[in-house]
């Protein structure tokens, strides 16, 4: 018999899971989420420059990318259908080159992924030095993670991991990321109320002003600061220069000539000739 914390350990099948995730997302209240998240990520999207930008999400006909000014979106989706747009792959072996993508954004992928440290790396991996890593996840300490632990059967959105921050900090400086900011959204209750719901975005503002970290989820916009390594030349020794076409003075090969004494000349004289006038 598994206990309950087993059956909380276990993710359902991304095939199992895109359709469920992307139908309660299209509810009264995951859209609600939505629209606080989008506002959440649409000034840091506004800011992200380059040529290609990488969604990781479950659910991939959610867009997420709307405000970002980079003309070349990426996603994966994890299976195939007649109806499909996006490129079938799994967001944890990424058909990507390694430092080729400016941004990538991990829409609660961490959450629902079976290896977040496999997910991070390869976001790492595909992401250049110096891009911008955008990471949006349940938040555990909120109502919501409260909702999530009062559940005895726990369905979509709350089978989720709700990864805190704290260990998802340790994980980015382990990578060699410098987080740049972290921010808290999504402050209504997870109640399917209509009249709370057409309230959802005056909530929103005002405990948004209050700096509240109780949040349903978090936004971590973090640099990719590792640098990719230079190969080191060996210094070789300065070799001198040919000597052809070089005088021989400037070779220093051969030392100059010594300047000699000439002798006075003097005739040759004779045997028993006198010498003396």
């Amino acid at each position: 018999m598994t206990n309950r914390s087993d059956r909380r350990a276990a993710l359902p099948d991304a095939a199992a899971l895109e359709p469920a995730l992307t139908e309660w997302l299209s509810s009264p209240l995951g859209s609600a989420l939505l629209e606080a998240e989008r506002r959440s990520l649409s000034p840091v999207l506004s800011r992200v420059f380059g040529y290609h930008v990488l969604q990781l999400s479950c659910a991939p006909d959610v867009d997420m990318l709307g405000d970002c000014l980079v003309a070349h979106k990426i996603k994966f989706a994890p299976v195939w259908r007649p109806e499909r747009r996006h490129a079938v792959a799994s967001i944890e072996a990424l058909p990507l080159e390694t430092d080729s993508i400016d941004a990538v954004l991990v829409h609660h992928a961490l959450d629902y992924t079976q290896d977040s440290h496999r997910l991070l790396r390869e976001a790492t991996r595909v992401l250049r030095p110096g891009g911008r890593l955008l990471i949006v996840g349940f938040n555990p300490l909120s109502l919501w993670g409260l909702a999530r632990l009062i559940r005895w059967r726990p369905t979509t959105p709350w089978n989720a991991r709700f990864l805190s921050r704290r260990r998802l900090a340790d994980w980015l400086s382990l990578l060699d990321f410098h987080i740049d900011s972290v921010s808290y959204g999504g402050f209504l209750p997870p109640l399917k109320h209509p009249r709370l719901l057409a309230r959802a975005h005056d909530i929103e503002r005002w405990l948004d002003r209050l700096g509240n970290p109780t949040g349903a989820f978090y936004l971590v916009v973090a640099s990719k600061q590792r640098t990719p390594l230079i190969p080191v030349t060996p210094r070789w020794r300065k070799l001198r220069r040919p000597t052809l076409g070089v005088s021989l003075v400037d070779t220093a090969r051969v030392q100059p000539v010594r300047e000699s004494r000439v002798l006075p000349f003097r005739p040759r004289t004779e045997p028993g000739e006198n010498n003396s006038k």
